[in-house]
């Protein structure tokens, strides 16, 4: 018996559908959409504004610069479109930070559906109509949620199964342990007078893992403490 699986999907609404795949045309993650590892749906929102000029926008009340995104097309376009299978996120600088985590919860769901916002952002009454999650790539504005989305499906498309060439090496990035990850050296051993560490070309496996988590924890510690303070409390509770 043949067991068909369904990839994993993404749609994406934006004002940009020629934004997609984008990059994600290329590398690996390119080669698994065109291995039909994973699906993507770049969807026009201006397909569901009802007037000649597919307006999508307004004024806000209350005055104000810019415009507001309407929360009644929004809507038409999620009830279209949306995968019921998985989450439906809302890319804004007053969502919560992504994290690899969250990289992974989303990957292992069935589908997610992106909303990537323009102009001011979108009607709030959408967001609590919807109960949509917002997803914040960082404390920094871009002019549309479509870089967001594109750096998201990139981070979530490298974890699907078959993707990574060598699976393993997962185990080994920044945030898998709670710590950024130790520096890499590859040929020449030598470079502008800078020799590549004497314990990495040991062959002393033991030793190199020591040496790796020693560099990991260090540079954790010093350029980011957070998750320093946090791999302290969780090395803590788990001796």
């Amino acid at each position: 018996m043949t067991v068909q699986t369904t990839p994993w999907r993404a749609v994406v609404l934006t004002l940009f559908p020629e934004m997609f795949p984008g990059p994600l045309g290329h590398s690996l993650a390119g080669r698994a959409l065109g291995r039909g590892d994973w699906a993507l749906d770049a969807v026009n929102i201006r397909d569901f504004a009802t007037d000649k000029h597919s307006t999508v926008d307004d004024n806000p009340f209350g005055g104000g610069a810019g415009m507001v995104m309407r929360a009644d097309v929004l809507d038409r376009a999620l009830e279209t479109v949306a995968d019921p299978r998985g989450p439906v996120i809302y890319l804004s600088p007053r969502g919560a930070p992504l994290t690899q985590d969250k990289a992974k919860e989303l990957a292992a769901a069935p589908a997610v559906t992106l909303l990537c916002g323009r102009y001011e952002g979108v009607d709030h009454r959408l967001i609590e109509a919807r109960g949509l999650e917002e997803v914040s790539l960082g404390d920094f504005v871009l002019s549309g949620g479509e870089t967001a989305a594109l750096a998201l499906l990139d981070a979530c498309v490298r974890l699907l199964p078959g993707v990574l060439g060598a699976p393993e090496s997962l185990a080994e990035e920044s945030f898998e342990r709670g710590l950024l990850e130790y520096p890499h050296y590859t040929r020449p051993a030598e470079w502008q007078g800078r020799r590549v560490p004497d314990v990495l070309l040991s062959g002393n496996h033991a030793a190199i893992a020591a040496w790796r988590l020693a560099q990991a924890e260090s540079i954790t510690k010093t350029r980011r403490p957070d998750l320093w303070s946090a791999y302290n409390g969780a090395t803590a509770a788990v001796s």
